[in-house]
């Protein structure tokens, strides 16, 4: 029998606990070696997920490292910034990789990954989860099945969902492109990735439109204060007011920033909230992530599509128009009419479709999870040069999606991929 892939990962925070945690499950597979992270609490975390009396524990990426090859695959699960040095450290160490989304922030780099990998002939799985998901994977298994016919158009939706948005875009860790990346990088790479991965051909041209209009110092209300612990005098009725992190926003929001949020007290947290960037008032941080965008894309054979981003609905939706019917589906669908995926055939009956995460939990983004670590011990494993279902000979194609549409909205111009990438792919 093939031996358990040992794991090791570079970043112990939040995504790292849920693949550990899930390839836990699977010893039969995996074992979980070693983790680094400059916050000793999280490693710990890992270590106690992991079960075993020889795990190591590192204090940075560069001392795990130093080590050596001491593990199959390295999980890079550090801040986006990070992935580009961390993975290429791993990749000349001789690991294989399962590497959190974006690749890279800047398209030199993911195009630079995609080098590095190829040179030194080991696999890269990226972690788009939706191509995981069961309502992703019932999707394409329609496409495929011919009952659309030829494919013509693809819209798809993402509302990111406003405390999201405010969490993660406006106080969080990519609320400043320079210092994170693009919004349509940083969340809707997922969004490039699957409507690539469904159409299944490469983007030829893209235009896109989108800005930062509403979590700006204007819109704050009258006598609003630069933190929402300092006495806000609408802070009863704001939505985003950061004291919520106490009551109903505690979960699962400020356990991704707070490693203590499961013990403290409300005292402690609002403590913590008087000097953490989540404290903020939502109107005077200084964000400039989109909180709007627009994508309008052309697909090779002249498939059209477009994607919305919007900080202000909730969830995925999308609709899909062939020569023999429309395939559309989605978080709406599912709340409101008890069914994931509809097929309108333009002649026939329609047929709806249920579907239901392998672990029985979630069937869309975080149901995800669990198909990519189950998918990962056959994809790890797979004969040399096969190509792996989220590995880099098309995920590159999905992130040089979303840095064209942010050249497109920059330059308000339509991007030629083909020439845009000669043209990245030559810089220096």
């Amino acid at each position: 029998m093939p031996h358990a892939l040992r794991l090791a990962c570079i970043g112990c925070g939040a995504r790292a606990q849920t693949y550990t945690a899930l390839a836990a499950r699977k010893s039969d597979r995996f074992q979980i070696v070693a983790g680094a992270d400059p916050v000793a609490e999280r490693v710990e975390k890992i270590r106690r997920i992991s079960g075993r009396p020889d795990f190591q524990g590192f204090d940075s990426a560069e001392s795990l490292l130093a080590a050596g090859k001491i593990a199959d695959v390295m999980i890079v699960a550090t801040q986006d910034n990070f992935h580009f040095k961390h993975c290429q450290g791993a990749l000349r160490l001789g690991y294989d990789v399962l590497l959190e989304k974006p690749i890279s922030t800047t398209a030199e780099q993911v195009l630079e990954i995609e080098r590095l990998a190829t040179q030194a002939n080991r696999r890269v799985m990226v972690c788009f989860v939706l191509r995981f998901a069961a309502f992703y994977r019932k999707a394409k298994e329609i496409i495929q099945s011919g009952a659309l016919g030829e494919i013509v158009s693809i819209q798809a939706n993402e509302g990111v969902n406003p405390w999201h948005q405010a969490h993660s875009f406006v106080r969080g860790h990519w609320s400043v492109a320079g210092r994170s990346s693009p919004m349509i990088l940083s969340k809707c790479c997922h969004d490039t990735d699957i409507v690539h991965w469904l159409v299944g051909r490469r983007c030829v041209r893209i235009a896109s439109f989108g800005s930062l209009e509403f979590f700006r110092p204007e819109r704050a209300p009258v006598g609003a204060p630069l933190r929402c612990t300092d006495g806000c005098p609408v802070g009863d009725t704001c939505p985003y007011n950061a004291l919520r992190y106490t009551t109903d926003m505690r979960f699962p929001w400020l356990a991704m920033v707070y490693d203590r949020a499961q013990a403290a007290s409300v005292d402690e947290i609002t403590a913590w909230l008087r000097t953490s960037p989540w404290g903020r008032c939502v109107y005077r941080c200084d964000n400039d992530a989109a909180d709007r965008q627009v994508l309008a894309m052309e697909f090779e054979g002249g498939v059209t599509g477009t994607f919305t981003m919007t900080a202000f609905a909730t969830g995925r939706h999308i609709e899909i128009c062939g020569t023999r019917g429309v395939l559309k589906g989605g978080e709406s669908y599912r709340q409101h009419f008890g069914t994931h995926l509809i097929l309108l055939p333009h002649e026939g009956e329609p047929v709806r479709y249920t579907v239901q995460a392998e672990d029985g939990g979630y069937e869309l983004h975080c149901g995800g999870d669990t198909g990519l670590v189950n998918a990962l011990y056959d994809e790890m494993t797979k004969p040399p040069g096969a190509p792996l279902e989220a590995g880099l000979d098309s995920t590159v194609h999905s992130h040089l999606i979303a840095f064209a549409a942010e050249e497109a909205r920059l330059t308000r111009r339509t991007v030629n991929l083909a020439e845009w990438q000669q043209t990245t792919g030559n810089r220096p």
